[in-house]
C-alpha cells in the first residue's frame, strides 16, 4: 500500500557546519522518501537569525523540525538550543540533537532542555531515520490541509 501526500511537506532545518555530515543527514532523508523540505544553515548565529526571520531570512519557513549539531562556529549548538527552548515562539519545535559529542553533561542538558533525541556520530542512520519517521507520523496528526 503506498502511502498518499496530504498537505505539504514537513519543513526541516538542518543546522550542521560540516559539509560531510549534513550531505550524509542529507542523503539519508532522501533515501527515505521522507516528503519533506530542508535548509541548511551552517553556523549558530545564522541559524538564529533564520528562527526569528530576521534580514535575509525575512521570509524563512518556520520549521517543523530542526536536526543541530552541537559544535557550530560563531554561536555554539548549546546556546542555540538553550535559546530555542527559552523562546516561547519556538520552544515547541522538535529538535534532534546530532553531535560528535559525547558528553554526559551535554546529554544530559539536552534532556533537560527537552530535545527530542540525542543521536552521536557517526550517526546510525537507521535508527535517525526510524526517529524522523516516528517524528514524521507525530507531525502529520498536527497538519493543516489546503482548504478546497
Amino acid at each position: 500500500m503506498t502511502e498518499i501526500s496530504v498537505g505539504r511537506p514537513m519543513e526541516m532545518l538542518l543546522i550542521e557546519d560540516n559539509l560531510q555530515d549534513a550531505r550524509l543527514t542529507i542523503m539519508s532523508l532522501k533515501g527515505h522518501k521522507v516528503e519533506h523540505r530542508l535548509t541548511l544553515i551552517r553556523d549558530g548565529q545564522e541559524a538564529m537569525e533564520f528562527l526569528h526571520q530576521e534580514g535575509r531570512f525575512s521570509r524563512a519557513p518556520r520549521p517543523d523540525l530542526i536536526l543541530l549539531d552541537l559544535n557550530l562556529p560563531k554561536k555554539d549548538g548549546r546556546e542555540v538550543l538553550t535559546e530555542i527552548k527559552s523562546d516561547g515562539n519556538l520552544q515547541s519545535v522538535p529538535i534532534v540533537i546530532l553531535t560528535s559529542s559525547t558528553s554526559d553533561q551535554d546529554r544530559l542538558r539536552a534532556e533537560q532542555l527537552n530535545a527530542e533525541s540525542y543521536i552521536t556520530k557517526p550517526v546510525d542512520y537507521e535508527e535517525f531515520l526510524a526517529l524522523v519517521d516516528q517524528l514524521r507520523r507525530y507531525w502529520r496528526q498536527d497538519v493543516i490541509l489546503p482548504s478546497t
